[in-house]
């Protein structure tokens, strides 16, 4: 591809913690050469494994405050203790250059985003269930019994924010939620997003999703 023929589409992807956004997003970085992803700032300490600069610019949160004081950032909001945030350096050097742009963020964020990036894409994330929810936060083990329970709280709540999306995918098999969402950037790189509404359409997914029983359930 020609990285200076357009300006590339961000694609906005969030989800309640826990869903596997990361894990997605980074497998559609790898599979698709037309990807950039933005990477987000953040006061929370690093989680093993994770690097300053690949998985987030880490920063205290007096640098945090500057950096928004000084009107660096399109949208920051606070989540579990901590403030996240999305540079505009960090958007506009990749969409200028012509490549499609994945923005992993936290809800609050999107909505921010929702007014302030008109060219975005949204979409959603859903866990199999609430059920299914629970159990991915508890085998993480990063957090305590009350932490589970304070994010699934939040995580109810964040479901209601699915009505200002695009799209969502239930991410149940992780290898066919990569596939969906790389079906849903190509289809609106190549103008083809009609087609998408009925599979991958936010009410039309939501409508699916509400219906399923929760596991153990007939």
């Amino acid at each position: 591809m020609s990285a200076s023929r357009r300006r590339g589409i961000p694609f906005v992807v969030a989800a309640p913690s826990g869903t596997g956004k990361t894990t997605v997003c980074r497998a559609a970085l790898e599979r698709d050469s037309g990807l950039r992803f933005s990477i987000s700032h953040t006061t929370r300490a690093p989680r093993d494994g994770e690097r300053d600069g690949i998985d987030y610019h880490f920063v205290t949160a007096e640098e945090f405050r500057r950096g928004v004081e000084a009107g660096e950032f399109l949208e920051h909001a606070e989540y579990a203790g901590n403030v996240y945030g999305t540079s505009r350096r960090s958007l506009e050097e990749p969409l200028e250059q012509g490549y499609d742009l994945l923005v992993e963020i936290e809800i609050q964020g999107a909505r921010q985003l929702r007014d302030r990036l008109s060219a975005a894409r949204f979409l959603f994330l859903l866990p199999p269930s609430m059920k299914v929810l629970e159990e991915r936060l508890r085998s993480r083990g990063t957090d305590s019994d009350d932490a589970v329970h304070r994010r699934l709280a939040v995580a109810d709540r964040e479901l209601e924010a699915l009505a200002f999306f695009d799209y969502a995918v239930v991410n149940d098999d992780l290898e066919d939620t990569i596939e969906a969402v790389l079906q849903i950037i190509r289809a609106e790189r190549e103008g083809r997003a009609a087609e998408l509404v009925e599979r991958y359409g936010r009410d039309a997914v939501r409508a699916r999703w509400t219906a399923r029983p929760e596991p153990g359930q007939a």
